[in-house]
Parts: structure tokens; sequence; C-alpha cells
């Protein structure tokens, strides 16, 4: 060792104070650098799992918000939708109770100017008797058979005579399913009753017959029974009357 120019014992010193930086630095600096860079390790390696489970979780959180927000609103549509179709079904019901009640009283308004058309012509035919009856006494110059008199009203504006109704008498049947009969005045239920047999009797006795008042006739009946009409009214012999004058 000498002859290489190296001094043994301070070779050895060298090496065993090589070696005793050696096992102090691993022990007291290398270990705890490992130990603590395997702790930071760890700690980043766990701080990214946990970022990654916020994140999942987030995205869950996101995912269900939104589920939720969806449900929600579908929910709120189909309550809208609902209270829509309540309110309109409700809007419905009360425009046809309100149509309803229009019609009603329409109808009952209706009947209550018919009657009091029919009961002004019922008064009103009792007076024409009373003045053509006071009328013919006048031209004549004595008292008449009031029983005749009233009788000869009563034809004139019922067009019944002798218990029968003259318009249909002519007739060899009238087919059909109803007729309607017009009169100036109103009938008694007594005319009615013969208007509706004799006519009645025309057309099989199974149709069905209706009145009605008409002042612009003047008198008799006219009768409709389909396309057919039958007029016997005054008013239709005094425009023959004219036209033959003419």
């Amino acid at each position: 060792m000498e002859g290489l120019g190296l001094n043994l014992g301070y070779v050895i010193v060298q090496v065993v104070t090589f070696l005793a930086m050696v096992i102090i630095l691993r022990a007291w600096v290398y270990k705890p650098l490992l130990n603590m860079l395997e702790r930071r390790r760890k700690t980043i390696a766990q701080g990214l799992e946990d970022a990654r489970v916020a994140s999942d979780a987030r995205a869950n959180a996101e995912k269900d918000a939104q589920e939720i927000i969806a449900k929600a609103q579908q929910e709120a549509n189909a309550k809208v939708r609902e209270a829509t179709e309540r309110a309109e079904q409700a809007a419905r019901e009360l425009q046809v109770a309100a149509e309803a009640d229009v019609t009603r009283i329409r109808e009952a308004a209706k009947l209550e100017a018919e009657q009091s058309k029919s009961g002004y012509l019922k008064e009103l035919r009792g007076q024409v008797a009373a003045l053509a009856i006071a009328a013919a006494q006048k031209i004549i110059g004595e008292t008449l058979d009031q029983k005749r008199q009233r009788e000869l009203i009563d034809e004139f504006f019922s067009g019944i005579e002798s218990g029968k109704v003259v318009l249909v008498e002519a007739e060899k049947e009238l087919p059909g399913s109803s007729a309607e009969v017009i009169s100036a005045l109103p009938l008694t239920k007594k005319e009615q009753e013969i208007v509706k047999k004799d006519v009645l009797s025309k057309m099989g006795g199974s149709a069905t017959v209706s009145f009605r008042e008409d002042p612009d006739i003047l008198g008799g009946l006219v009768i409709r029974v389909g396309d057919k009409v039958l007029d016997g009214s005054v008013a239709a012999k005094l425009d023959g009357l004219r036209q033959s004058i003419r």
C-alpha cells in the first residue's frame, strides 16, 4: 500500500468514516425522506381519490338534481294541464247551463206570449161576435135569434157547419203523418175535437194534429197536411173575390 503511495490507516479511517456517513444518512436522512415522500405520495393519491369521489358525487348530485327538476317540471305541467282541463270543463258546463237557462227563459217568454195572445184573441172573438150581432140587428132593424147568430159567428171563425168541417168533408183522404190547423182566433175545445176527429178520419187515424192562430186569415180554417194546403180562410175567399172582380 505504501508502494502505491496510500496510507492504509488513512484509507481505513476514510472507509469507516464513509460507511458511518452512509449509515447515518440512511438512518437519519434517507429513510425519513423516503417515508416523507411515501406519505406525500399517499396523501396526493388520497387527495386524488377524494377528488374523484367528490367529482362522482357532484356528477351524481347534478344528475339527481336534473331528474328531480325534470320530475317536478312534469308534475307541474301535469297539474297545469289538469287545472286547465278543469277550467275548460267548468267553462263548458257554465256555458251549457247558461244556454239552457236562456233557452228556458226564451221558451217561457214565448209560452207566456202565446198564452197572452191566445187570451187576447179569445176575448176578441167574443167582442167580434157581440159587434157582429149588434150590426146584424141594426141592419135588419129587429132582434134576431141570439142562438142562431152565435152559431153563425162560430161557423165563421171555426169553419164548422152542422158539426162537420166543411173544408175536410170535400176531401177523399189526406195522406200524411201530421197536420196543422190554422184559425184566425182560438178554437174552443169542442171545436178542436171536431176538427181533429174529421182530419184524422181522412188521414187514417194515426196522425198528430196541432193548432195555432193567425189573425191574418180573418176567419175559416187553413189545414196543412204534408205538402198539401187546404185554404178555406176568409182572407183567401176575399182574395178570390177581388181577382174575379178584376
